[in-house]
């Protein structure tokens, strides 16, 4: 049996994609995953999606599209966590280079199907802003899943689309995506998330971290970069969703626009004209020179700190956090996070709820 997956926004969509394949086909062949190489400026200081011409070491499975082995690399400056997801799991990962807009991941997904003659594709985002309509307020990465999207409405092939995690993206909220929704497909547990537990560990992803640890069991209130809007920990968390694929291009108003785009300046265009930003932009602005140095860590300040953002975060009944959210809360870089991580799993291992960081309750 082959099984392709569409990882819809990149990231850690493909980490999902690979619980998803584990949870549903554990003991058969992996699937082959397509996903972008768009690590945002934690990994990648470099703004937007990176494409073929950025690595080195890349194998090619159709003519306009490569493969992305554990020996590949990307070229300085850019950054992927590809070729490590490739090291650690099954799955082979194929590269979506959405520099040719819309029509080019159309022809991209035309060859795969007709490579590998899947007995499935799926389409697969953690959180659900892809079911948007593209100006709710909340939207932060909307160009990515409108790509996606727009391409596996144009293939002539059967595609389930699948929402994994309902507002654990902290984009749109899960009761905004209630009657978007249709039935629940499966639901993760613990045994799910085995395959990937070494990936969670250092893998940047928040919305497929906080999927993880629902899968897990955590319930509460997670706290997110750029101290945005707190993510419930439900039990809806670890449901996988089917939704309409023709319904949720109907209502992405972004999608349907970009369906003929050639390249990618095309599709920025159109969603700093639909969506009021390109996220590209964002990232542009926020870019830093890569060789911009880290900042020292400071073990017993970091300690205190952490006091003072937890008795703060329990103010506000915040139960999780993540990583991510603690290296920003600390004044420090997002890629010091996993330094962040070390110090503290060594000094308060009791506290790491995998791959969160738990608020005790009390003094």
């Amino acid at each position: 049996m082959t099984r392709l997956i569409v990882a819809a926004g990149g990231g850690g969509d493909a980490v999902a994609a690979a619980i998803l394949d584990a949870a549903l086909h554990g003991d058969e062949p992996p699937a082959v995953v397509l996903t972008y190489a768009w690590d945002r400026l934690l990994v990648d200081p470099v703004p937007g999606p990176r494409g073929p011409a950025n690595f080195t070491g890349l194998r090619p499975l159709t003519r306009s599209v490569r493969t992305v082995p554990a020996d590949a690399a990307p070229i300085a400056p850019a950054g992927s966590t590809l070729p490590r997801l490739a090291a650690e799991l099954p799955q082979t990962f194929a590269l979506t280079d959405p520099h040719h807009g819309a029509e080019g991941i159309i022809r991209q997904l035309e060859e795969l199907v007709q490579h590998l003659e899947p007995d499935t594709v799926d389409l697969l985002d953690v959180g659900g802003d892809i079911l948007a309509r593209g100006d709710e307020p909340t939207l932060r990465s909307p160009l990515a899943d409108a790509l996606t999207l727009a391409a596996c409405c144009e293939l002539n092939y059967p595609v389930r689309l699948l929402v994994a995690g309902p507002g654990l993206d902290g984009e749109l909220p899960a009761d905004a995506l209630r009657d978007r929704l249709g039935p629940a497909a499966l639901t993760l547990t613990a045994e799910h998330t085995h395959p990937v537990s070494s990936v969670l560990e250092w893998h940047p992803s928040e919305a497929t971290a906080m999927l993880a640890a629902t899968a897990r069991g955590a319930r509460g209130l997670c706290e997110v970069r750029d101290a945005g809007p707190p993510v419930p920990l439900t039990d809806e968390g670890p449901v996988v969703h089917e939704a309409d694929l023709d319904e949720a291009l109907h209502r992405n108003q972004l999608a349907r626009a970009i369906l003929a785009t050639e390249n990618l300046h095309e599709v920025e265009q159109y969603s700093r004209e639909i969506c009021g930003f390109s996220e590209i932009d964002d990232e542009r602005s926020e870019a830093r020179p890569a060789s911009q140095p880290a900042q020292q860590l400071d073990p017993e300040a970091v300690l205190r700190q952490l006091d003072e953002f937890e008795a703060d975060a329990r103010d506000r009944g915040i139960t999780h956090t993540t990583f991510r959210r603690l290296a920003e809360a600390f004044g420090l870089g997002a890629n010091q996070r996993e330094d962040v991580r070390a110090l503290l799993l060594g000094s308060r291992p009791g506290q790491y709820e995998a791959p969160l960081w738990c608020i005790p309750s009390g003094a």
